[in-house]
């Protein structure tokens, strides 16, 4: 009981933040108060403001905002979010261009389970959906998820990968992004191995921990400092009475923000007494670059305890994919059974999270695959998130990749749906 109290306290924390900062904005609010201008009841206002709106994030999933896309014909076109496989602990979604004639690259972008939802890669969704078909993982809260649904570990995750790209089919390229680069590596090898005609065509890992000790950053660090029984006893608690998910036991997402927070707590200050300044001054706005930013990096999800405990222990601490031995269902997982899927890793050279080098240990892993089928790429200047959604992703390596992709595709990327597929194949850039 004393691991559900406690996230009931948390709970409860935050939601009497969440009032008294309404209480405080309403309050400033009132008519009388105009007859007497006072700067104290202004900021008093302008802090309500924030603080209820920061708040009541930490519990909201935030919506994808994608409605529609301007197309080659000069016409707007609606974007539908269908889901093609529904899974307990996360979906596979489709953005669907409606009116639009099916694109011939079709991606499967892998988002990260890390503590945030799939929507933090909205941008990069958005700039591939002009090229391609885009399929994306959405990862389910953990709370919201029954107990009588059972455990979800990084075995569970990597057989849902399994299952997406079987869905897809061989005429995917999938781009996994920072934590689920390593799974997505085993799910294709797994693939190779047991089959070989549902596997993508190529593969794109961007910033993620395939050998964590290649480069040690704070949090690898901290993954080889901790003992198992000591993260366990501090990071998991069970799921409160307030959600689906009663009994669950999770790493709480608002346990992940405050470790979130604290990496860079002074910059997150600054930022947030800056904006009730603003506020306060009526500079601010409901979609201005502060909320539109922590609008998304204050929205954390719970994440299953089984996953995160045994991605410390095998990911980082015993480094099961960095010495391929990674087992999974009782099978042991080969990398170096991948002989035909082309792969290329991206690294920032200022990534803080994952080093350069973490990633890039993919490509000697698959000894089964040639030289022409490897491609790297570090990016100057460019730190974790940059990566995949900030300027360097849209200047410089998302056309990098997507030039990856067509010279591994077995037909030309704008070709129209009826045309059949060319069997010549093009080297990987390198």
């Amino acid at each position: 009981m004393k691991y559900m109290a406690t996230y009931d306290m948390m709970e409860t924390m935050r939601n009497t933040n969440q009032w008294l900062g309404a209480t405080a904005k309403s309050m400033a609010a009132f008519p009388v108060f105009a007859t007497i201008p006072n700067p104290a009841l202004q900021w008093l206002g302008a802090w309500g403001e924030v603080t209820e709106r920061s708040f009541e994030r930490m519990v909201a999933k935030p919506d994808w905002g994608l409605d529609s896309f301007t197309c080659e014909d000069g016409r707007d076109h609606l974007i539908k979010v269908e889901t093609v496989v529904e899974r307990p602990f996360g979906d596979l979604i489709h953005f669907d261009v409606q009116g639009r004639e099916t694109m011939k690259r079709r991606i499967l972008l892998v988002a990260p389970m890390s503590g945030h939802y799939a929507t933090l890669l909205r941008s990069t969704v958005k700039s591939l959906i002009s090229d391609a078909e885009v399929y994306v993982t959405d990862w389910h809260n953990a709370r919201d998820i029954p107990v009588s649904e059972g455990k979800f570990d990084i075995e569970d995750y990597t057989l849902y990968l399994v299952d997406f790209m079987r869905e897809l089919g061989p005429d995917t390229h999938v781009i996994a992004v920072c934590q689920p680069a390593p799974l997505t590596l085993a799910a294709t090898a797994y693939l190779a191995e047991q089959d070989p005609s549902a596997q993508p065509k190529s593969l794109t890992l961007i910033g993620g921990p395939i050998d964590p000790s290649a480069s040690p950053t704070d949090v690898t660090d901290f993954g080889h400092s901790v003992t198992m029984g000591h993260l366990e006893e501090t990071a998991i608690q069970r799921v409160g009475f307030k959600y689906k998910g009663v009994g669950r036991k999770v790493y709480p997402g608002l346990l992940q923000l405050t470790s979130f927070m604290s990496m860079n707590a002074e910059r997150h200050m600054t930022a947030f007494n800056d904006q009730i300044m603003r506020a306060s001054k009526g500079e601010s706005s409901d979609h201005d670059q502060h909320n539109r930013f922590y609008d998304e990096y204050l929205a954390v999800m719970d994440m299953p305890a089984e996953f995160y405990l045994s991605t410390v222990e095998r990911i980082f601490k015993e480094g099961e994919i960095a010495k391929n031995e990674f087992v999974v269902a009782g099978q042991k997982v080969d990398i170096g059974k991948i002989t035909t899927v082309a792969v290329k890793t991206v690294e920032g050279a200022n990534d803080d999270i994952s080093a350069p080098g973490q990633c890039v240990a993919a490509l000697n892993l698959c000894t089964g695959l040639p030289d022409s089928k490897k491609a790297n790429h570090l990016e100057p200047g460019a730190g974790h998130y940059g990566i995949f959604a900030g300027k360097s992703w849209r200047n410089n390596i998302r056309p990098l990749v997507l030039e990856f992709i067509d010279a591994n595709s077995a037909a030309p990327a704008k070709a129209k749906p009826a045309a059949k597929k060319t069997t010549g194949k093009k080297a990987a850039a390198k």
